[in-house]
Parts: C-alpha cells; structure tokens; sequence
C-alpha cells in the first residue's frame, strides 16, 4: 500500500520560510518522478513543483526563486523549501508521486501566511 504523508505546514508570517517535507512508504520511490501542489480556497489543485527521477526540477513562475524541491532517495523523501512566503502562497499542499502513470497523492498539509 503506498502512503505519502506530508509535514511541515503551519501558520507564518509574510517574508518567512517553512519546509514541508513528504515521507513515501510502499513505492519504487528512487524512481517516480515527485511533485508539491496546491489548492487554495475557491481555486483549482495547481502545480507548484516537480523533480523527476534524474532530478530534474521544474516550477511554477509564481514560485520560481522562492521554492526549492528537492529529493533524498535514501530517505524516500521528498521536500519542498519555501522562501519569502506571500500570503497568496496560503494554500493547502499535497504532495504527489507518479510512478509510470500511476498517480498517488498525500493527504495534504496547510499553509497559511498571515501576519
């Protein structure tokens, strides 16, 4: 059975930082290409971040040089560093693994960046 659990979330104020961090449990996970989303209130699950499998990264243009993702494989984790959070960033994330097209998401853990 796979699990993703995510962590991390929280309450922060504009211009602070917060990890998340997303465990894998039950998945070939060295070899799954991994993602960060998110979904605000009213609006659509969107792409936020993803790395592929050789590490490569892509983002979204509204996080591009705030938010970093990165992977550790030993670990089976994933992550997702935000920097400078605005509080347009207030969303719930939920992290995601694709492993040859099949999609497996986590529960999800919420942000908020409020001062």
């Amino acid at each position: 059975q796979v699990q993703l659990v995510e962590s991390g979330g929280g309450l922060v104020q504009p211009g602070g930082s917060l990890r998340l961090s997303c465990a894998a449990s039950g998945i070939r996970f060295s070899f799954s290409a991994l993602g960060w989303y998110r979904q605000a209130p009213g609006n659509q699950r969107e792409l936020v971040a993803n790395i592929t499998s050789g590490g490569r990264t892509n983002y979204a243009d509204s996080v591009k040089g705030r938010f970093t993702i990165s992977r550790d494989n030993a670990k089976k984790t994933v992550y997702l560093q935000m920097n400078s959070l605005k509080p347009e960033d207030t969303a719930v994330y939920y992290c995601n693994a694709d492993l040859v097209g099949l999609d497996y998401w986590g529960q999800g853990t919420r942000v908020t960046v409020s001062s």
